[in-house]
């Protein structure tokens, strides 16, 4: 018993003596042989005493590789030993991590030591090509970027490794494709030169041998994997690849295993886990041409669709033999495809693809699926009815590749979004039941979907992509609405319907996701959009609802509290005074009711929960399952960035005054503005107004007194034509009574009495003459007059009327530019303040006009009365008359001449209106 432990002691010591013995003799070796000799010996110790024999041996065994490069059995060797120190045995006393690292520094040290190794490549040994391959790799699982540096700097190092991938021989090939993987996992200098060395050419070579998608193994994986790695944000490479013309490789290699899949053998069950992984590998190769903000995905998008790629991957997503996660994988690439690209998106919806549901189902051929179904949908509509009207808990991830393919169909392309929402509206409003409408679902169906809460939440995202930041197509929802008035029906606003089902759905304590799929909605759609968030207040009841919900505090509803709460804040802070619950009171509200804390501490809440804070590093698709629960699916990514975003500004919300009202600028214009300038502004339009009124009133008060003016001209106008006709008549009378006169009178006195006749014929005519000329010349200056009145009159008008004009012109030019741009309404307002100046000049100019208009009324006053101081002087003239008449009657009494009758009595009445006037009477 004693022998065997002393035998057994010093065991570590010998071989530790034997190591350093062999050692010794390799660095001494001039002869091949001994070299050999002392390789094989310290092999038979590599694995049990790695550090042992890479202290002492480690340099020797790497020069023995160039030194004997040509002795194929001790270049063998000597690989195998340095393989063994690479990967010791797990119960050798020595194994450790750190040799490995110590090993590969050592290779990586010194240039040369990689080359050898890379130039044992040119050898068509299996073993030298096999094993350095693998020593290789394992320096650069070690030493992953100086091996990538080393590799890349040897000037014939990548040809020699990527021309192994065209050896025949599947144990090295295989090696040499890891390798090739390893290396260009992430130095994009390599990549770039691996892709130059014709590596796309080889790659789809071995995927061809090894029996393609359908029936290749792990090398076809390994050979997707490289690509991935060539073509993973390396844009030259990308470049490359189209441009060679790959892109309709891809497309025949998804066409094959279509082919395969419908063919009457179809594809063997122990063949399609493998076919599974290969046809997702493909499918993320295919992806890794469409990163979202890249530059070259525009080109890549266009090259795919030109190769056919877009219609291979959507005849892979809807073929019903499918594996579910290739269909889900295929579909989100094909959204990858169209998203972003205006062009492909229009073309996107001509496309035609399997029926979802087949006219005849698959059938069992040989014991395998085949797909027998020729019907043929719309590509848009088939997505709808995946996402819609599919309800199992497996097709899950399809239902959600296919909202996200119709999310990246009309994502960033307004028209494509006005047309699918108008196609909604005309399917809701036409009372037609189609079960893939989304306003349908949302607005008639309610909570009904409990058991399957995803197609009322799928059916929100889908609107909620329709109408964020996007206000022509808010406004173009709003005209929906549910209730018939003529048959006596409560007309409801689609805002009022979806927030009713809101309620109704807290109150019975649906499923959260379906709350949540109301509050997706209603939370962007009210966001900056005054409009709404007064359809939404109209209902006076709804909001008092929504406060009780988060007053509430259920815990087990922290989500649907915390949406509610940032749906109060959306509604508080895009309400205005004339809103119909008024700021106040909504600040009153949410203050007194809820409590300021309260609703901070609701949102605080909501934005530290995991399902929004952790959202982008946590699996959104089946995987989230818990054991027999639905998946933890809760938001859309869109729709959580948003809610991060305006976090800060809801929980300031509440803080904003309710004087403060918030603008709002929709496609460049803005639709609200201060309050206060508002009604500053209204104030001095207002004034201005009143100033115009009462010019207005001082010219009709002008004009009437004008045309009183007038009045009084016509009527002493008619005054002067009754006086000139009485005189006339009176005229007339004496010609008659001098004619009788004249012939009793004696011979002697007829020429006088002629002579008299004839001069008082003559003065009568003068007196008509100046008579008819004095009316003449009155009527042609009240022409005048009238004329000049109304010419002033309907400047004054005119005048006036462009005032108005101006001021409503420049008031509302004045509000627009306002919606323009809220920081230049100062210089517009002093603009406007200018026209209002000139406008009062104006109104000035008009005054003086009236002032002269009343002087030119005054003139006229003065004519009047010059014509009334003539008329008087014709009046003095005819006394005159009648006096000297009544002396020629006393004359020819005198004579002895006989007179009339009348003409005596007249005399007489004359002597006694003498007699009167003198004062004597009758006595």
């Amino acid at each position: 018993m004693f022998r065997i432990l002393e035998a057994q002691a010093p065991a570590k010591q010998n071989a530790t003596a034997t190591i350093d013995t062999l050692c010794g003799r390799l660095q001494s070796a001039t002869l091949l042989e001994d070299r050999r000799a002392a390789i094989l010996g310290l092999r038979s110790f590599a694995k049990q005493w790695p550090a042992s024999v890479a202290s002492g041996g480690l340099r020797n065994l790497i020069r023995c590789l160039s030194k004997d490069l040509e002795d194929v059995d001790t270049t063998k060797n000597t690989l195998e030993t340095l393989l063994m120190l690479f990967n010791p045995d797990e119960t050798s006393p020595e194994a450790s991590d750190d040799i490995a690292l110590w090993l590969a520094d050592e290779f990586t040290q010194r240039q040369e030591n990689i080359t050898v190794l890379l130039d044992l490549l040119e050898s068509y040994d299996f073993y030298s090509r096999l094993y350095s391959l693998q020593l290789i790799s394992a320096i650069s699982t070690a030493r992953p970027e100086r091996t990538q540096e080393c590799v890349g700097t040897s000037p014939v190092g990548v040809s020699r490794l990527v021309a192994v991938l065209d050896d025949k021989r599947e144990a090295v090939r295989s090696e040499g494709l890891l390798l090739l993987v390893s290396l260009t996992r992430s130095s994009t200098e390599l990549q770039k030169v691996v892709a130059y060395e014709n590596a796309f050419d080889r790659v789809f070579g071995i995927i061809d041998a090894e029996g393609s998608l359908t029936h290749g193994g792990i090398p076809v994986q390994d050979c997707l994997s490289l690509l991935a790695n060539l073509l993973r944000l390396n844009i030259s490479n990308q470049n490359l690849f189209r441009e060679s013309g790959w892109i309709k490789k891809l497309a025949s290699l998804l066409s094959d295993v279509l082919k395969a899949h419908s063919s009457s053998e179809g594809v063997p069950q122990w063949a399609r886990p493998q076919q599974v992984k290969n046809v997702w590998g493909l499918l993320a190769v295919i992806r890794l041409f469409l990163i979202r903000g890249s530059i070259g995905t525009q080109a890549n998008q266009r090259s795919c669709w030109q190769n056919g790629l877009l219609v291979q991957v959507l005849e892979v997503a809807f073929h019903s033999v499918m594996d579910l996660n290739i269909r889900a994988e295929a579909l989100a690439t094909a959204a990858d495809l169209i998203r972003g690209n205006a062009h492909l998106q229009e073309a996107f919806a001509q496309l035609d693809v399997p029926s979802p549901n087949p006219q005849q189902p698959a059938v069992q051929v040989n014991g395998h699926t085949s797909d027998t179904n020729f019907s043929r949908d719309n590509v848009i509509s088939a997505l709808l009815e995946v996402a819609l009207v599919t309800s199992t808990l497996q097709a899950f991830d399809v239902r959600l590749a296919c909202c996200e393919c119709i999310k990246a169909y009309m994502q960033g392309h307004s028209p494509i979004r006005l047309f699918f929402l108008r196609r909604a509206i005309e399917g809701h409003t036409s009372n037609e039941t189609e079960p893939d409408n989304i306003l349908t679902i949302l607005i008639q169906n309610g909570s009904s979907h409990s058991g399957d809460p995803y197609r009322l939440w799928i059916a929100a995202v889908l609107l909620f992509h329709l109408l964020h930041e996007d206000f022509e197509a808010k406004s173009t929802a709003m005209q929906v609405t549910e209730g018939d008035a003529k048959s006596g029906e409560e007309v409801v606003t689609c805002i009022q319907a979806l927030a009713g089902n809101l309620i109704s759905a807290e109150q019975n304590l649906e499923d959260e996701r379906i709350s949540i799929a109301y509050l997706t909605i209603l939370c962007s759609w009210l966001y900056e959009d005054h409009d709404a968030v007064n359809d939404f207040l109209s209902e006076g009841s709804i909001i008092q609802s929504i406060v009780q919900f988060v007053s509430q505090n259920n815990q087990s509803r922290i989500l649907a509290s915390g949406l509610c709460a940032v749906l109060l804040g959306t509604v508080y802070e895009f309400s205005t005074k004339d809103s119909p619950v008024p700021r106040d009171t909504i600040h009153q509200i949410l203050t007194t009711r809820l409590g300021r804390e309260r609703y901070i501490d609701q949102i605080t809440r909501l934005r530290e929960h995991p399902l929004i804070r952790n959202f982008e590093v946590l699996p959104q698709d089946l995987t989230s399952s818990p054991l027999g629960g639905l998946p933890e699916v809760y938001f859309d990514k869109t729709f959580v960035e948003f809610v991060k975003d305006s976090f800060s500004r809801m929980v300031r919300a509440i803080d904003r005054a309710p004087g403060l009202e918030v603008p709002v600028v929709a496609n460049g214009i803005q639709k609200g503005i201060s309050r206060e300038l508002v009604d500053s502004l209204k104030a001095q339009v207002d004034d201005r107004s009143q100033s115009i009124q009462r010019l207005q009133s001082d010219v009709l008060t002008l004009e009437r007194k004008l045309g009183q003016e007038q009045a009084d001209h016509r009527k002493a106008q008619d005054s002067a034509a009754t006086e000139l006709d009485r005189i006339r008549n009176v005229n007339e009378a004496l010609q008659r009574h001098h004619e009788e006169d004249l012939q009793k009178t004696q011979s002697e006195s007829r020429n006088m009495q002629q002579e008299l006749k004839r001069r008082h014929e003559m003065e009568i005519r003068q007196l008509q003459d100046d008579g008819k000329k004095l009316k003449a010349d009155g009527e042609a200056a009240l022409d005048r007059v009238r004329e000049r009145d109304e010419a002033e009159i309907k400047d004054l008008k005119s005048t006036i009327a462009r005032l108005e004009a101006e001021l409503e012109k420049s008031s509302r030019e004045h509000v627009q530019d306002l919606q323009t741009a809220h920081e230049d309404y100062s210089t517009k307002l002093s603009g406007l303040e200018t026209r209002l100046q000139r406008a009062e000049d104006r109104c000035v100019d008009a005054d003086s006009k009236a002032s002269r208009l009343q002087e030119e009324a005054e003139g006229k006053e003065t004519v009047r009365k010059t014509i009334q101081t003539e008329l008087d002087d014709l009046l003095m003239v005819l006394g005159d008359l009648e006096e000297k008449r009544s002396k020629d009657r006393k004359r020819l009494r005198a004579l002895g001449e006989p007179i009339s009758d009348g003409e005596e009595d007249e005399d007489e009445a004359d002597e006694a209106e003498e007699g009167d006037g003198d004062g004597t009477g009758d006595t």
